[in-house]
């Protein structure tokens, strides 16, 4: 099993050219079910997830986020969510100390888990971000119709890879400090 985990960590890869083809409900499921399984401070999970499949809210995102052009061949979209406030309302006493810092932490973790997921199913994705870009927020906002109290952290295009591609090694040594800086 480590083996396995650690190859799909290691060969993951931005994809940004799909072939068109669908990405089933089923599929989507699992890939969902790996991103809520990511680490959160206090296990308060502040993140929601919005599967998009219909090719009208698709087509209108590729328009109108700079970033997201590959969403044309897309076959889905899951866009991470924060709920900065959830932390707050959940720990109570500790609003001050927690209040909405770790929201951005938490959901971004499980879109990595997400990313990787696609990767082991043998899909495709890419991250573009919303967050903290005000102009791309507003565009998920109007287009998917998030809530203002909801933060769209990353727009996560999934699809069936249209060729290989080359892995990155990106591991360097260099960044790796013993003990000491």
């Amino acid at each position: 099993m480590e083996n396995e985990a650690l190859e799909v960590i290691y060969t993951r890869r931005s994809v940004r050219s799909f072939t068109g083809e669908a990405i089933s409900r089923e599929s989507l499921m699992k890939i969902l079910k790996a991103g809520m399984a990511a680490p959160s401070a206090r296990n308060i999970q502040p993140w929601a997830f919005v599967a998009v499949t219909e090719r009208g809210p698709l087509d209108s995102l590729c328009e109108r986020l700079p970033y997201a052009k590959m969403l044309d061949k897309a076959g889905a979209a899951i866009i991470v969510c924060g709920l900065p406030g959830k932390d707050a309302v959940s720990v109570g006493q500790y609003k001050d100390a927690i209040g909405g810092k770790y929201w951005v932490l938490d959901c971004s973790a499980a879109a990595e888990n997400i990313l990787l997921a696609c990767h082991a199913m043998g899909f495709g994705a890419v991250w573009t971000a919303a967050y903290p870009n005000e102009d791309r927020m507003a565009v998920v906002r109007d287009v998917i119709g998030v809530p203002e109290d909801v933060m769209p952290l990353a727009v996560i295009p999934i699809g069936v890879p249209r060729d290989k591609g080359k892995v990155t090694d990106k591991f360097k040594e260099a960044n790796i400090h013993w003990d000491r800086w």
